[in-house]
């Protein structure tokens, strides 16, 4: 029995967007989405029948050539001209994972019935998610303002049979899916290619995927952290909830709890020390990575709202009688918050390379570079390195993209977000933060083995199933592929949404 997802009225939020991603749910739209999108094609059809004053984008040119009427007879070829001519994209290819959110989130936001599609192309881009047909799409071309208008032409390319698209793993010329379906092309009406280009779909689809991977790895950093605590001899008393109830920031009291009950029954913990205090790297752990947590709930609470937003223009109000020209498209919010999350995980990244540099530079009862015989053995010494570049480039990264704006299409759109750019920086400091904080569970793991006594039982549990994959290091090997199973690691650890969200 297939698993479906029903597009309604519900607004999505991380967890379910989790959740039909990792179930792989089929997409359905429900009957009031249906009703809605018809009535709103419905209406339009007959508004332009009615009036012969130009209506931007339905029956005029784009951009700076809005005041060019069209006639009624290459309104069809209008929507095709601009879908072609705006497929520019260049760079890498995105994601499966990403194009699949970004069909996602357009097929949500056409179904709230404000931006006069036909059906058929709903029903098409539902094809292509449930069918898995990944439409080839660039990461470089939009600037985030008159929505995404390059990757998005990419995405609707298909639609006309046009551009390349992943199936079954192969890419292939979209014009083939006409015979392995048995589907017509679409015809495209009036406002429809503006209605598929117009849109944040491309930063939206890059922003859920960043934050449901920083959600996790928020988490794991607390997990990772408390395990370099405890390797390095560390004390207890900067999780001492009366502290941080003096200061009572929501993401520094979550990370002062969760580490204090990380701790629970730990020998380690609770062996007298020789030190009075840590190295802010572990001790300050609650209010680096509270901080974190903090920001990226602003982000997630932006990112949520634009998922079930409207994003084209013009929009229409079937109840109102009115077509209204305006500014959805423009990604600011989500340029500003795709910068503030780039920051704020960077800072992750760079608390943790820290503690990965403490816990080797032979301090407390620890070896140099964490190796029974250093000299002979360069041990943990390059790890560290390695660690230090890729925070080195994230910090390069966090420089915001937002605070940049090039006038483009004669004038007219005369500031952009260049949101498009700080959505692809964004993804990478994150995908940069899991191999950083796989460096330390990797180092954290060594120090440990130096240990006297046992660290708490869960985080023993994480200890036992990480060496399944990385057995402890006695002598030099090639450590690269250690580094890539404690990503992977990483990466296969499944946690509970209420951890998460």
């Amino acid at each position: 029995m297939e698993i479906v997802h029903y597009i309604d009225s519900t607004p999505l939020d991380l967890s379910k967007i989790q959740e039909i991603i990792s179930l792989d749910k089929k997409l359905v739209l429900s009957d009031a989405a249906i009703e809605r999108i018809q009535t709103c094609r419905s209406y339009l059809d007959l508004k332009t029948k009615s009036i012969s004053k130009p209506i931007y984008g339905i029956n005029t040119g784009f951009g700076a050539l809005y005041n060019v009427k069209i006639n009624d007879d290459n309104l069809q070829k209008l929507q095709e001209n601009l879908v072609m001519s705006h497929a520019c994209g260049t760079g890498d290819e995105v994601s499966s994972e990403i194009v699949k959110l970004m069909i996602l989130c357009k097929i949500q936001a056409l179904s709230h019935g404000h931006s006069g599609v036909q059906l058929a192309i709903v029903e098409r881009l539902i094809e292509f998610y449930n069918n898995d047909i990944i439409p080839v799409i660039y990461e470089q071309g939009s600037l985030g303002a008159s929505g995404d208008l390059s990757p998005l032409a990419h995405l609707a390319l298909p639609l006309l049979g046009l551009g390349e698209v992943y199936y079954k793993n192969k890419k292939i010329p979209a014009e083939k899916l006409t015979q392995f379906f048995s589907w017509d092309k679409i015809k495209l009406q009036s406002k429809e290619g503006l209605a598929l280009l117009n849109g944040t779909q491309f930063m939206t689809a890059y922003g859920i995927y960043t934050l449901l991977k920083a959600h996790k790895l928020s988490y794991l950093a607390d997990v990772i952290g408390t395990l370099s605590l405890e390797g390095f001899d560390g004390r207890i008393e900067p999780f001492n909830e009366l502290i941080h109830n003096v200061r009572p920031h929501n993401g520094q009291l979550k990370t002062a709890q969760r580490i204090k009950h990380l701790l629970k029954d730990s020998e380690l913990i609770s062996q007298d020390k020789q030190h009075v205090q840590d190295p802010y790297s572990f001790r300050c752990m609650p209010q680096v990575h509270g901080a974190t947590k903090d920001t990226i709930r602003f982000v997630t609470k932006t990112f949520l709202t634009e998922v079930n937003s409207v994003t084209d223009n013009p929009n229409i109000f079937v109840k109102e009688d009115q077509i209204i020209s305006g500014g959805n498209f423009h990604g600011q919010p989500l340029a500003l918050g795709l910068d503030f999350l780039a920051i704020a995980i960077s800072e992750l990244g760079n608390i943790s390379e820290r503690r990965t540099y403490q816990l080797v530079s032979g301090h407390r009862h620890l070896p140099p570079f964490l190796i029974a015989n250093p000299g002979l053995n360069s041990g943990f010494m390059i790890p560290q390195y390695t660690a230090a570049s890729i925070v080195s480039q994230n910090k390069q990264y966090a420089t915001p993209a937002s605070v940049d704006s090039i006038e483009s299409s004669n004038g007219q759109e005369d500031h952009v977000s260049m949101g498009a750019n700080a959505a692809t920086k964004c993804k990478k400091v994150v995908d940069n933060l899991q191999t950083i904080l796989a460096i330390e569970l990797f180092t954290a793991s060594q120090a440990l083995s130096f240990g006297k006594g046992k660290t708490a039982p869960f985080l023993e549990s994480i200890i036992g199933s990480f060496r399944q994959k990385i057995p402890i290091v006695t002598e030099d090997r090639v450590m690269h592929f250690d580094i890539e199973k404690a990503s992977e690691f990483i990466a296969s650890l499944e946690i509970d949404h209420e951890e998460l969200f």
